[in-house]
């Protein structure tokens, strides 16, 4: 079956989540007169994924896994109105250091040019990840995206790329899947029956893995990609490795 979409990942893929954690998390500690030790960042980033999962699997809401983990890292039992007002102090930090990597919107460019669709399948709230696409000027170029709040199911849950395919209208031997997250963006979608390249932007590995890209830009020479077309070309910007 031909290849007719490509479905993205947001977080670390399109855009650049932990940079902007970082930067958020260093500015926002200091305005609590806090210092903003490396320390007290890595264990702020530690705590986000284990209150995440909760809401991912349906046993939360969103606002209530950033409050509990704001309780793990203060020690705190302040109100939940005390909490968010707290936690939006971070998020303006957080949304003033949102970018996009360079290579994304290189990338969706070569996709479409291609003759390819594209669209994103992402395991945060449909409110926010829409806004990184809008304020990123990815937005008219990503396609539709699917979210947890739009599936019911998250990755690394094969259903949610069943469910996203559906909704997409393409059968998932049609799809390739590309992210950073091998377990979530490559093993799942495989099993799924999507096709799925890792972009392993570290070089990290797993080193074993055959369809393994460090930048976006190197999604025209995977083996996955189409070879038919005329139109795989990259854009100039591309081309230069600008």
């Amino acid at each position: 079956m031909r290849l007719r979409g490509v479905l993205l990942d947001l977080d670390g893929t399109l855009f650049d989540h932990d940079s902007a954690a970082d930067a958020a998390v260093r500015a926002w500690l200091p305005s609590l007169g806090l210092p903003a030790t490396d320390e007290a960042v890595a264990r702020w980033t530690a705590l986000q994924e284990p209150h995440l999962a909760a809401w991912r699997a349906g046993t939360i809401s969103f606002a209530e896994q950033r409050r509990r983990r704001l309780r793990d890292f203060f020690g705190t039992a302040g109100s939940d109105a005390e909490l968010d007002h707290m936690f939006a102090g971070y998020l303006r930090h957080y949304e003033a250091a949102w970018r996009a990597f360079d290579d994304a919107a290189d990338a969706l460019q070569m996709i479409a040019a291609a003759g390819l669709r594209t669209a994103v399948l992402t395991n945060g709230s449909a409110g926010q990840q829409n806004k990184k696409l809008a304020r990123t000027g990815l937005a008219a170029l990503a396609g539709p995206v699917f979210t947890v709040d739009d599936l019911g199911v998250a990755k690394p849950d094969p259903e949610a790329f069943r469910r996203a395919c559906r909704g997409w209208g393409l059968a998932p031997g049609e799809v390739l899947s590309v992210g950073d997250n091998h377990a979530l963006d490559v093993v799942a979608a495989r099993t799924a029956g999507l096709h799925a390249a890792h972009l392993d932007r570290p070089g990290r590995g797993p080193l074993g893995e055959p369809y393994r890209l460090s930048s976006l830009r190197e999604l025209s020479s995977c083996p996955l990609w189409p070879r038919s077309s005329p139109r795989t070309r990259a854009p100039r910007s591309a081309r230069a490795g600008r």
